[in-house]
Order: structure tokens, then C-alpha cells, then sequence
């Protein structure tokens, strides 16, 4: 075995093991609202339950890092006492990852996100409406340990109120499987209750966009789901007209062999997941094209393509 003391690690170092070693952990979503009325949603791995006489639960808003700043999760928390802790399930985690990105405090997290607000019943900040599992809390005591950076606040809280999906219920308890929730590993890596371990990119670092910056007709199309907005939101920029035709051309000339032709073709590469081949299917064909392109844009973000995406997605919004 190898062996530590945390005083001859750097910080990242201590907090590399931490996360690698405590793990699957539990994800609490929390929203909170400022002195100002602004809303704020945020996610911390380090969280649990630790008593149900009163029912209370703890999570750590810690320093930042990089620069031992305060979170608005905690400067909220001071200031109204108040918050509401969601769980994550996996039809969620990409909006998750995007309120994570740091956006400054006058914005609207619900906004940049894309998650829902609802209103709450016996506290001020909102319920994220995606979630099936709900906390409304006070915040009985926030314990500090240190002033550097990523230094521990821990935020111990009661909870005032549930609010539980009733289809989450099998033979009385909540069935993991149907909750499908979502656990913090190191890294990249999460694990997911019915499906094992899977990587989402984190938006540590990166100016994101937000989900309000994407398209609307992208946002308003039936063809992507919450997850495939969420990654949208996750890049720092979108390609132009320009990038986009570039790309369009590059595909209608490139030598891809299709084996069959039309339609055919389209559904034989999307049974492959080759999303480069059913573009240019799709642009072969004039019967539901902007469907068949935005199918293409789905593949290419389950491949993690997401500059394919993004330029074949812009350009199925030209088509009329």
C-alpha cells in the first residue's frame, strides 16, 4: 500500500484522494435565494443524511480552491437561513453539471441551467422541478474549518417538508431502481444506481454559454432531450454561419460509402450510431430532413462529438 499524511500533500492532492476514496457519493442539488431575491441552484458531493429525530441533513458549500472564495450557496445560506436539497437522477445530470459552471451572483442559475423553478411551501428558494425527491430545510448551524482554500463549511440543516414522486414507491420504500440516482466518483467518472459507473464532463474552468444562450429552436425542438440541452449549454461558445456551411459542404463532398441509398441508408448508419454517415443521408434525402439531421446531432452527442453537434444542429435550424 502507499501511505500519506496530508501535511506532506499539496491541497489538490489531498482532495484528489478524498474524492477517489470516498465514493459513490450522494449529490445534493441545492437551491438557495439571496438577500436580493435572486435565485441560485448548485450541486456538493459532500453530502448525507445523519439523524430522522429531527430529520437532518449536512452538506459542505467549501472555499473555492483555487482562491479560498466563498460559494453563493454558503452567502445565501448565512443570509436566509433557508434552502432546498434535491437528489440527482441520471435523466438530470447534464443540467446538474452545468449549474455547476460558475456564473456570477446577480445571474439566475435556474436560467443558465435550464432547470425548472417551483415554488416551495414553508421556505423562499424554489424547488428544482426535475428532481422527484425534494428537501425544503433551515439551516440549523453552518461549522466552519479554516480559511484557505477548500477549506470545510459544513451546512447542517432540518428538514421541514418532503416532497417525493409517488411513482418512486415499490411495496412501500423508494425502489433504487425507478429513482435512478446519481453518485459523485473522482474525476469525470459518476456512478449511476442502475447502470453502473459512466463519465459526464465537468464544467470546472470553462466559461459555459448556458442554456439560455442556446438557440431557441434548438431549446423548443422535440427531437433533444434535457440531457442533450444540458450539453449544449456546457461549451463556451457556438460556431457561426460561416463554420456552419463550411462544415455542411465538407459533408455533402466527402467520399463516405454508403451502402444503400435514402432513407435506407440514414436508417442502416443510425442503427451503427455513425453519425457522420447519417448526416450526409440525410442530406440526400428532402422527406423529414430536419428530423433526420437533428437524429444525427443526438448520435454525435452520445459519441461526445459535440462541435459535429453543434454545426448540425445550427444548420437544421435554416431549413424551413
Amino acid at each position: 500500500m502507499l501511505h500519506y499524511e496530508p501535511k506532506d500533500l499539496s491541497v489538490p492532492e489531498v482532495h484528489r484522494l478524498l474524492l477517489g476514496g470516498v465514493a459513490p457519493r450522494p449529490i445534493a442539488l441545492v437551491s438557495t435565494i439571496s438577500k436580493d431575491g435572486i435565485n441560485n441552484v448548485s450541486p456538493f458531493s459532500f453530502f448525507n443524511a445523519f439523524g430522522a429525530n429531527p430529520p437532518i441533513v449536512a452538506f459542505s458549500p467549501s472555499r473555492r480552491g483555487r482562491d479560498a472564495t466563498l460559494k453563493d450557496t454558503y452567502n445565501n445560506l448565512i443570509a436566509t437561513k433557508e434552502c432546498v436539497i434535491q437528489v440527482v437522477t441520471h435523466s438530470m445530470v447534464e443540467m446538474v453539471s452545468l449549474a455547476s459552471a460558475e456564473f456570477p451572483p446577480e445571474y439566475d442559475e435556474f436560467t443558465k441551467s435550464g432547470l425548472t423553478p417551483i415554488d416551495s411551501d414553508l421556505v423562499k428558494p424554489k424547488r428544482v422541478k426535475e428532481s422527484p425527491f425534494q428537501m425544503e430545510c433551515k439551516l440549523l448551524e453552518m461549522k466552519s474549518f479554516g480559511e484557505g482554500g477548500a477549506s470545510a463549511n459544513l451546512a447542517i440543516c432540518e428538514v421541514l417538508k418532503f416532497h417525493v414522486a409517488e411513482d418512486l414507491f415499490l411495496n412501500g420504500i423508494i425502489d433504487p431502481a425507478k429513482i435512478d440516482l446519481v453518485a459523485r466518483m473522482s474525476g469525470s467518472f459518476y456512478s449511476r444506481a442502475a447502470d453502473g459507473v459512466f463519465i459526464l464532463e465537468q464544467p470546472v474552468g470553462k466559461k459555459c454559454i448556458g442554456y439560455d444562450q442556446i438557440p431557441k429552436h434548438i431549446r423548443e425542438s422535440e427531437t433533444y432531450s434535457a440531457n442533450d440541452l444540458g450539453k449544449f449549454g456546457n461549451s463556451e461558445s457556438i460556431p457561426n454561419e460561416s463554420e456552419v456551411q463550411e462544415f455542411i459542404n465538407k459533408i455533402k463532398e466527402e467520399k463516405l460509402e454508403l451502402f444503400e441509398s435514402g432513407l435506407a441508408a440514414f436508417l442502416r448508419y443510425q442503427r451503427l450510431n455513425d453519425n457522420n454517415r447519417m448526416l450526409k443521408a440525410a442530406l440526400e434525402i428532402d422527406e423529414n430532413q430536419k428530423r433526420n439531421i437533428e437524429l444525427s446531432v443526438k448520435c454525435a452527442l452520445q459519441t461526445h462529438d459535440l462541435d459535429f453537434a453543434w454545426k448540425a444542429a445550427l444548420y437544421a435550424g435554416m431549413i424551413k
